[in-house]
Parts: structure tokens; C-alpha cells; sequence
């Protein structure tokens, strides 16, 4: 029977049926080979020819150059080529679901990327005159507004550049309130929770304070009885610092009665505010006691987490802390809007100034704009839609996996290892979710649960997109829990397979060697 009566055969073969490819080129059909950027520099090419300069004396005084730069020569096509190659090995929010825990890693709006290009915004310099910039201030303005109708604060500092800096001005306000009381050689220390984000106790030592932890109890939530414990000699407590929702996925539903104890005690609420995104329109921080809150612009309002930019941090203040904020910050007066940059005057108690400039311009751009598109039942909905999807993959696995703690959870779910037969690790499920096309959740974090995988779909994906990765988290786990030994060598299918990772941090390779010349010749 002929081709042409027959048909070319179409359908797929079996993955079993399938051999390993070798090719020539090193590459794998549509994934492109790439050796490093110096390996292709062969032939001392340069993407642009330019004529030595005629009649022009050398001005460097006898210091030119006697020999090349460690620079690769490539044409301009080869430069293209070479990242566009290696974007096509990263993996991004745009590609599929990105399930990191605590990292917030979202779909983000073009509209907002757009906003953050227009002209004055974007081409703005921190040293314009301030009539120059009136926009601008208006619109940092307004963000401080939502912010801190948001949380229910009287008061917000803007200049934070991110997450842990907006911690370092939350805790360095409670040591200037504390000063101002005359208790800061007193009240050194700072209770924290085993749940925290592990940025809160180096920034409470940072900030020369004493770090006291709390424990957990088997809820994954303060256990009240410790900090009772902990607050019964409390002279020297300067405060805690809490994150809620907490680095377990779980709203510490004790937080009014743990403000009451501390505020009782002389110290300060410090609250993490990373997480805020589960909590936004359906919670007001300040109305649970809260005297200090950073808030992740950078997750909440847009722009993902490690989204490629800079992050940004405000951190909404209390009425006991607002005289303590940092410069700069805007004012408004029958004249426009102002900056106020020194201490003194109204600022006269501020404990002084934490970046060079104001803040971050394209995040508080992206971030009102966020706002502004969804309203603020829009925003309610957004941490209703965190919530629901995190406890729908929670239900979709816990009959395979194992989840942390029982009940519901808030924006992410967190299982254990109880689940994988003996031998098999949490770092061989992440290592073969790679297979199946997807970034690893978050791995061995929080240090509360053993072998913990904390995962956080956000509001922004659909049940589909659910499905799928459950589906291909769920087979993995299977094979996790029947002790399947070809987890082990996972990832098959990645540019990289499985990486000596203890030795790549312990002893990173910084910088490329040109081989030896007889070894170019030998090859």
C-alpha cells in the first residue's frame, strides 16, 4: 500500500518507544544549544567595524591598552541568538504556574508595565525641582492614601526599597519610640515566632535588639502559652514580630489577644505584611493592634516578587509610632505638594532618613495603577481568590500528599514528607516536577515542618491551570510514595540535569578560563 493511499502516520509513539537522540549540533529539536558566551568567541569578531582614528594624539598619558579585553567577540546575530537561547531556558510567571511559597509570583498586568513608561513617571530624575514633579508627588500621595485606608494606619513611610528594608524601618521606629521613653538600654529583647519569616529575626539583631523565639504549637501558630511564659519577666521586651498570614500558610487566629499581651507588657506590635496579599480587603491590620507593618508592593500590588525590578516596601505606622517615620515624605499645602527631606520641624522626631531618595517610582506607579483597575471590591476579591485557589490544590493532593497541619488554609499550601517512601526526599519531588515543565515549589521552608513544600498558586490562576499541576504533582507523588528510584536522577528533560548544588554554593565557579592552547589545538 502506497503513502499516498494510505496517509502519513500521525499519531504520537509512546514515550517507551522512544530512544535518547544524540545529535551534532547539541541541540534537541526547537531547544537550542548554547555553550557559554566566551566559548563562542573564536575568531576575535566584532558586531560593528570601526576605522582607526586619523590625527587624533592619544590623551591616556601612556596607559592604552597593549592587549585585548577578556571581552567574547560575536557578530550581532550571534549576540541575539545567544539570550534569546538562554530565555528560552528560563523559566517565568508567562510560561506556566509559578507555585514558589511566600513568594507571590502573579500574573502581571501589561497595563501596569504600561503606566510605569509613561513620561513623568519614568523619566523622572530624584533631584528635579519639586514644582517640576507635582504628579509624581500627587500620585505617591494618593498610594500612601490607599495604603493606609487599607490597613486601617494613620501613617505611612513610602521610601522602603523592599521587604526586609520595610521591616528595618518597622523595628527602627520601636527603637525610636523606645528612646523617646528613655527604655531603649532596657527593652532589648524581641520575641519571635518559629513561623516568621526568617528575615525578622536578622533584622531585629540588625537593629540591636535580643532575639527570644517562640515556639509553634501543632496548629503551625504561636503557641500562647510560650509567650506567656515569655512575657512574664517583661521589663526588657521590646516586642515581637509576627508575620500574619503566617510563613505556614496560616492566619494566627490568636493576633488580637498577642497584641493585648504585648501592649500590656510596654513593647510594639511589629506585623510582616509580605503575605498581605491573602488578607487585603477582608482584614484592617491596625484594627488587630498592629503598630508597625511592611507591605510587599512588590507581591501585593502587581509587579511578582523577584519580578526582574526593584521591590518596594512602605510600612504603615501606628499613632504611637507615626512621629518616628523616616524622611523623605510628602505633605500637601495650599502651595502643592511637598517634601519633607530634614528633621526638623514636623519631622523633628523622625529617626532620620533610610534611602538617598524617595522611593521606588515604577512600583508605586504599577502599584496604584493595580488598585485603581480593581477597586477596592476588586482587591477583596483578589485575597478571597488567593485563598480559594491555595485551598483547592490543598484538597486536590492531601489524599496523596500530606498536608502540615489540618483544616484550611489562607494563600498557600503546605504539605510534609510523611507521604515518599523511605529514600526518597523533598529535593527528588521538586527535581522531577522540572520534568514535568514547571518550577519547583518552595522547598525545606518553613524549618517548622519536615520536609516542607509550601506552595502558593495566587489569585490569578485558573482552575485549568490548577488541574494540570496538580495532575502532574500528584504523579509525581505517587512515585514518591512508592519509592520509585528514577526520582533520583531527576531531572531527565532540563538543559541541566541533576546538580551538585552543595558544592555549587560552596564552591562557585566566578569566573570562565580560557583553556590551555594545546588542549584547543588537541581537540
Amino acid at each position: 500500500m502506497t503513502m499516498n493511499s494510505s496517509g502519513r502516520p500521525t499519531a504520537p509513539v509512546a514515550a517507551s518507544d522512544i530512544q535518547s537522540v544524540e545529535t551534532v549540533s547539541g541541540s534537541k529539536g526547537l531547544s537550542q544549544f548554547e555553550p557559554l558566551i566566551f566559548e563562542t568567541d573564536r575568531w576575535g569578531k566584532t558586531g560593528v567595524d570601526l576605522p582607526k582614528a586619523k590625527g587624533k594624539a592619544s590623551r591616556l598619558g601612556g596607559v592604552e591598552r597593549s592587549v585585548r579585553p577578556e571581552l567574547p567577540g560575536l557578530s550581532e546575530p550571534e549576540t541575539i541568538r545567544h539570550y534569546m537561547r538562554l530565555s528560552q531556558r528560563n523559566y517565568a510567571i508567562d510560561l506556566g504556574l509559578f507555585p514558589l511559597g511566600s513568594c507571590t509570583m502573579k500574573h502581571n498586568p501589561r497595563l501596569n508595565e504600561k503606566m510605569a513608561r509613561l513620561p513623568g513617571f519614568a523619566d523622572i530624575h530624584p533631584m528635579q525641582p519639586q514644582a517640576s514633579v507635582q504628579g509624581a508627588l500627587e500620585l505617591i500621595d494618593e498610594l500612601a492614601t490607599w495604603l493606609k485606608t487599607l490597613t486601617g494606619m494613620p501613617a505611612v513611610a513610602m521610601s522602603p526599597k523592599a521587604g526586609a528594608h520595610g521591616e528595618l524601618c518597622g523595628m527602627l521606629a520601636i527603637r525610636a519610640a523606645l528612646q523617646a521613653r528613655g527604655e531603649s538600654e532596657t527593652r532589648k529583647r524581641v520575641l519571635v515566632p518559629a513561623s516568621a519569616h526568617g528575615t525578622n529575626p536578622a533584622t531585629a539583631a540588625q537593629c540591636g535588639f535580643i532575639v527570644d523565639e517562640i515556639d509553634a504549637n501543632a496548629r503551625g501558630r504561636v503557641d500562647m502559652d510560650d509567650l506567656r511564659a515569655k512575657l512574664k519577666k517583661s521589663d526588657d521586651v521590646a516586642g515581637i514580630m509576627l508575620t500574619n498570614p503566617n510563613t505556614c500558610g496560616l492566619f494566627e487566629t490568636d493576633i488580637k489577644e498577642i497584641a493585648d499581651l504585648i501592649h500590656a507588657a510596654g513593647g510594639y506590635f511589629y506585623c510582616d505584611g509580605a503575605n498581605f496579599n491573602a488578607i487585603v480587603g477582608r482584614v484592617r491590620p491596625g484594627d488587630l493592634g498592629v503598630d508597625a507593618m511592611h507591605i510587599n508592593l512588590h507581591k501585593t500590588f502587581s509587579t511578582p516578587h523577584g519580578g526582574g525590578g526593584p521591590g518596594s516596601g512602605p510600612t504603615v505606622l501606628s499613632d504611637a509610632l507615626a512621629p518616628f517615620a523616616p524622611v523623605p515624605f510628602v505633605i500637601k499645602d495650599g502651595n502643592g505638594f511637598h517634601l519633607i527631606e530634614e528633621t526638623e520641624a514636623e519631622a523633628k522626631d523622625s529617626f532620620g532618613r533610610m534611602a538617598s531618595f524617595h522611593g521606588q517610582m515604577g512600583m508605586f506607579v504599577r502599584a496604584l495603577t493595580y488598585m485603581l483597575s480593581h477597586g477596592a471590591d476588586g482587591l477583596k476579591q483578589v485575597a478571597e481568590d488567593a485563598v480559594l485557589n491555595a485551598n483547592y490544590i490543598q484538597a486536590k493532593l492531601k489524599t496523596i500528599m500530606t498536608p502540615a497541619f489540618d483544616g484550611y488554609c489562607m494563600h498557600e499550601a503546605l504539605f510534609s514528607d510523611k507521604f515518599t517512601a523511605e529514600g526518597i526526599e523533598t529535593i527528588d519531588i521538586a527535581k522531577a516536577l522540572i520534568d514535568e515543565g514547571y518550577h519547583p515549589m518552595t522547598m525545606y521552608f518553613p524549618l517548622v515542618v519536615h520536609g516542607a513544600m509550601l506552595i502558593e498558586p495566587t489569585e490569578t490562576e485558573s482552575k485549568a491551570e490548577l488541574d494540570r499541576f496538580c495532575d502532574s504533582l500528584a504523579s509525581v507523588a505517587r512515585k514518591a510514595a512508592q519509592g520509585d528510584e528514577s526520582l533520583k536522577g531527576a531531572p531527565y528533560l532540563a538543559p541541566m540535569k541533576r546538580l551538585d548544588e552543595t558544592q555549587a554554593a560552596r564552591k562557585p565557579v566566578l569566573k570562565w578560563t580560557a583553556p590551555a592552547p594545546e588542549q584547543v589545538a588537541a581537540e
